[in-house]
């Protein structure tokens, strides 16, 4: 039996439901106070995830929805002090307290760090989105709980380009076969399997829910606590109605 040697996250909509009620948010604030008279509402939002990136997401959304738009001579420099606002914004809200783990992420994390298994991240966010929602999550010094932080613009290509999990492969020095990849999106998938990952966890959320998940291990709609057990959308759910470490080694083995 293969041995299971890292697990590597996701954060938007894996770890946090960030998206509709937080990054969204943050978009819109970030163009109030730029004057702009944009408003992402919830279901454009979801068209627009489509694109991974928010200063990606922006130009996308010009491109299409707003091609009339006048054009600065520097868009790209507009477009990145606008997503520079849009992460402070988002960063306040997580202060706050505004976006919390998703049900069962917390107690992962805390028997995976008990036992001493080797963890990462590998996302399109920023690296400020991911400090602020570990240290307003987690307990004090949880980050240095991830060996490797693969974010943002660390690779030239974002998800669902496999750049980001070769990385993050490459610096911890594993193969692709010995780790087990979170993900909450179509994207997220492709990325990890086209990275060589062959075992990839899926938990859904409202925008991610319809998606195609070719390719994943096994489909959940969380990872389960005691009270709410994870219910399986496709693949087997774990016995106990929660992704623990056992269960985890078991998709590693099958």
């Amino acid at each position: 039996m293969a041995k299971l040697e890292a697990l590597i996250f996701d954060v938007d909509g894996t770890l946090a439901d960030t998206e509709r009620d937080g990054h969204r948010v943050a978009f819109n604030l970030a163009f109030d106070e730029a004057r702009l008279d944009w408003q992402w509402s919830v279901d454009c939002y979801g068209k627009l995830l489509s694109v991974t990136g928010g200063k990606e997401r922006i130009k996308h959304f010009i491109d299409t929805y707003d091609p009339d738009f006048r054009r600065p001579f520097d868009l790209d420099g507009m477009i990145a002090g606008l997503h520079k606002s849009k992460t402070k914004h988002y960063v306040r809200m997580l202060h706050d307290g505004a976006i919390p783990l998703r049900p069962g992420v917390e107690r992962l994390l805390l028997e995976a760090r008990a036992a001493g298994m080797r963890m990462a991240i590998a996302t399109t966010t920023t690296p400020q989105n991911v400090n602020a929602l570990v240290h307003s999550t987690l307990p004090p010094g949880a980050l240095e709980w991830f060996e490797v932080i693969g974010a943002g613009d660390i690779v030239p290509e974002k998800k669902p380009a496999p750049d980001i999990y070769q990385w993050v492969l490459e610096q911890m020095g594993l193969s692709a076969d010995a780790v087990i990849a979170f993900e909450d999106s179509e994207n997220g998938v492709r990325s990890a399997v086209d990275a060589g990952i062959d075992r990839v966890l899926v938990t859904v959320n409202p925008y991610t829910v319809e998606q195609d998940f070719s390719g994943a291990s096994v489909v959940l709609d969380t990872l389960g606590e005691g009270s709410a057990p994870a219910q399986a959308i496709a693949g087997s759910a774990p016995n106990g109605g929660v992704v623990d470490l056992a269960y985890l080694q078991s998709l590693v083995g099958a």
